[in-house]
């Protein structure tokens, strides 16, 4: 198996090196472990110093395209490089390079086939109590999202098989921490958690610029991709809601009414526009729901043909080690016995059935050799061609005549 463990990168000539020296040579069930690391536009020499550390491949992008971008080329890329798990860490040192046998463990095992690597941010000496208490919440509506128990759902440490990670499309550009849990959880892939361990931070997150914009859009990706992957649910509960409101609203009036109180005209009008409002919204769930439909068979589309593209680089790589296989059990063998050379047939289209009488003298003088070797193989099929006969003892004219001279004529 080839473990490929990759690292996006954006100006991290000072960390990268280091990084990349973290990354364990061996890890158990693995015959092969790389590095790649995606050069996402940096403006500095992080590609230089990543080669200088003995990377292994690495992905340069002319522009800068931020993490999710740069985390779907690596995707891309390990796939097509034939990896069977692929890891993804962070640039910066965050992550322990030694708890990555311990990320692969549960998928290697064959018991999971997306692995997070759980930092116990409740316990981290790194992030404020308002951190942890967003990152807390976040994970819980996240796991309500996704239907997994997932404790820290911003980690970007964690493992995806082949399988997994033919199956992951990232559509927000924010990040791809949050939408890849939500596509695993409802694609019913096995998601697990490890605790691992970090390193000091070395620089503040450039992701985001403060809590709030964080909180925003977060809560902006976790509600489109719900709506994403269950819009008939999503929908339906909103136009329920409003058809509530309209109910409560209608329900008002006519109490009213009842009681000699001929006002409230404005609940009467604000009832009807909830009403038709949710009766629009439910008619928009149903659309979304045929529309999810066509979006699934897309994706298993889309999934078919990464397959398709990745296994023929796949298969070049393992033909040498399955050729030194195939020599090491194969015996010593003796090369086949060349077969004897077939003599060419010869065509002779004839116009008038005078002419075949003429041509008895010149196919006597087929060599001895070829009439035997013709002998020795089973007759062939009798095909009915128009105007032409064939120079040999086994195959007719195609006008009644044989040209052999031996046997007499024989007819199809």
């Amino acid at each position: 198996m080839k473990l490929i463990v990759q690292i996006p990168a954006y100006n991290e000539e000072s960390t990268i090196a280091q990084t990349l020296r973290d990354v364990p040579k061996r890890i158990d069930g693995f015959t092969t472990v790389e590095t790649l690391v995606i050069d996402d536009g940096s403006g500095d020499n992080t590609a230089e110093v990543a080669r200088k550390a003995g990377a292994t491949h690495i992905v340069q992008l002319r522009n800068h395209r931020g993490l999710s971008s740069a985390f779907v080329a690596g995707i891309d890329a390990a796939v097509r490089l034939g990896a069977d798990v692929i890891v993804n860490t962070d640039a910066d040192n965050q992550y322990a390079g030694a708890d990555i046998a311990k990320l692969v463990a549960p998928i290697v095992r064959g018991s999971a086939e997306v692995v997070i690597g759980d930092r116990e941010v409740a316990k981290s000496p790194h992030m404020s109590s308002l951190k942890r208490m967003l990152q807390r919440l976040g994970s819980w509506t996240v796991g309500k999202a996704s239907g997994v128990s997932v404790t820290d759902v911003t980690s970007g440490f964690r493992a995806f098989s082949r399988e997994a990670a033919l199956q992951i499309n990232v559509f927000n550009p924010f990040t791809y921490t949050l939408e890849t849990i939500i596509q695993s959880g409802n694609r019913n892939l096995g998601v697990h958690t490890v605790t691992v361990r970090t390193n000091a931070p070395t620089r503040p997150s450039r992701l985001y610029q403060g809590v709030g914009t964080y909180l925003r859009k977060s809560v902006a990706t976790i509600f489109r991709i719900y709506t994403l992957y269950k819009p008939l649910k999503t929908f339906f509960a909103i136009g329920s809601v409003l058809m509530f409101a309209g109910i409560i609203l209608g329900a008002r009036f006519i109490w009213f009414f009842e009681h000699g109180s001929r006002g409230h005209v404005q609940s009467v009008i604000l009832a009807a526009v909830f009403l038709v409002t949710g009766f629009q919204t439910w008619l928009i769930a149903l659309l979304a729901d045929l529309i999810a439909v066509n979006r699934r068979l897309s994706e298993e589309v889309l999934i078919r043909l990464k397959k398709l593209e990745s296994r023929p680089q796949q298969q070049q790589q393992r033909q040498p080690q399955k050729r030194d296989r195939d020599r090491q059990q194969r015996p010593q063998q003796a090369p086949p016995p060349a077969a004897p050379k077939k003599a060419d047939t010869q065509w002779v289209w004839l116009l008038d059935e005078t002419k075949i009488e003429d041509l008895d003298e010149t196919v006597r003088d087929v060599p001895q050799a070829a009439e035997e070797s013709e002998a020795t193989q089973q007759p062939r099929r009798r095909r009915r061609r128009r105007g032409g006969v064939r120079h040999a003892q086994d195959l007719p004219g195609n006008r009644g005549k044989h040209l052999a001279g031996e046997g007499g004529g024989e007819n199809e």
